[in-house]
């Protein structure tokens, strides 16, 4: 079937509990690295307020997925969670459940004026002339077993020097005010926005909910004007081992010395918790991330799990 002809004969609908299967099945065990997330959150997904899950089915089989999540006050949209079977990859029916979800928004919500997500491969020209650049984080990526990464966070507090000072750990109270700050916004957040395993968020009161619910551990340098500021996501299960765990930590701001305490810190912070195989991605400036694989050589059996990379923001008008 010609790829219009596939396009043409989708059904498109709100996905329910007991597509969860089917959905599954669309999600290659080898996509994203071995990463997808999609068995983890997608029961949380459908019980998130703001956020629409839809699915695009030809003869009732599912065969493709998108998420859209109301934020900033209900301004801006953000799409996650793009999923094609990959039988039917190159077909239209990504492009043309897009096209389904932003209609759908543009009629039920009105107020929504702009659409913002998150890739980590290199967009095409084509794509740049539609979307702008809104941030950029260098990714550092890291496995290892659980056992190990004791050993690493022991190697690591050799080679880091004590700064002036101690991280500390915040509260949630604590994070909300600080994260929406002058002062953060305009020197540690990259494009004066919050980003959280992939979720980039306008530093705005209306958004503080979506950050509450996440369970996310706020580590900063200092508790008054903090030089780095850092959150983490808690492990989930993924694909890549029977065991397999994955974590994202975030960390804004261009200190490396600070970057360093931090991101221990934050490691720190999970070891009681952690088991299996550990796949964790620590997001930073550009200009940090050089000096935090230097720091981050190590003979604890911690390795690379893949070299230099990159999360962009993009938003358009809607």
């Amino acid at each position: 079937m010609s790829a219009a002809g596939e396009a043409s004969d989708v059904a498109y609908s709100l996905a329910e509990e007991q597509d969860f299967q089917q959905v599954l099945n669309i999600c290659s065990g080898d996509a994203f690295d071995g990463l997808d997330y999609m068995a983890a959150t997608f029961h949380r997904w459908l019980q998130e307020p703001g956020r629409l899950v839809f699915i695009a089915r030809i003869k009732n089989r599912v065969v493709a997925l998108e998420s859209a999540l109301l934020v900033d006050g209900s301004q801006t949209v953000v799409f996650q969670g793009l999923r094609v079977a990959p039988d039917l990859r190159g077909c239209g029916i990504g492009g043309a459940l897009q096209k389904h979800v932003t209609d759908y928004i543009r009629y039920h919500y009105p107020q929504v004026s702009a659409v913002r997500l998150s890739r980590g491969d290199q967009p095409s020209p084509q794509t740049l002339d539609k979307y702008r650049l809104v941030a950029k984080e260098a990714i550092l990526s890291l496995c290892c077993e659980a056992a190990d990464l004791s050993l690493f966070v022991a190697e690591l507090h050799s080679r880091i020097s004590p700064s002036q000072h101690d991280p500390v750990t915040l509260t949630q109270q604590q994070a909300e005010t600080l994260i929406l700050t002058d002062y953060v916004v305009s020197n540690l957040l990259p494009g004066k926005t919050i980003i959280n395993d992939w979720e980039p968020l306008k530093p705005l009161e209306a958004n503080l909910e979506v950050l509450r619910r996440r369970g996310l551990i706020w580590i900063v340098d200092c508790e008054f004007e903090p030089t780095v500021m850092s959150l983490c996501s808690p492990p989930y299960p993924v694909p890549y081992r029977h065991d397999a765990l994955h974590f994202n930590i975030n960390i804004f701001g261009r200190s490396l010395a600070s970057v360093c305490a931090v991101f221990l810190a934050q490691l720190e912070a999970l070891l009681p918790t952690l088991q299996g195989c550990l796949i964790f991605y620590t997001y930073v400036d550009p200009t940090v991330w050089p000096g935090l694989r230097q720091i981050c050589q190590n003979n604890s059996n911690v390795l690379f799990f893949k070299d230099y990379w990159e999360e962009l923001v993009l938003e358009k008008d809607i």
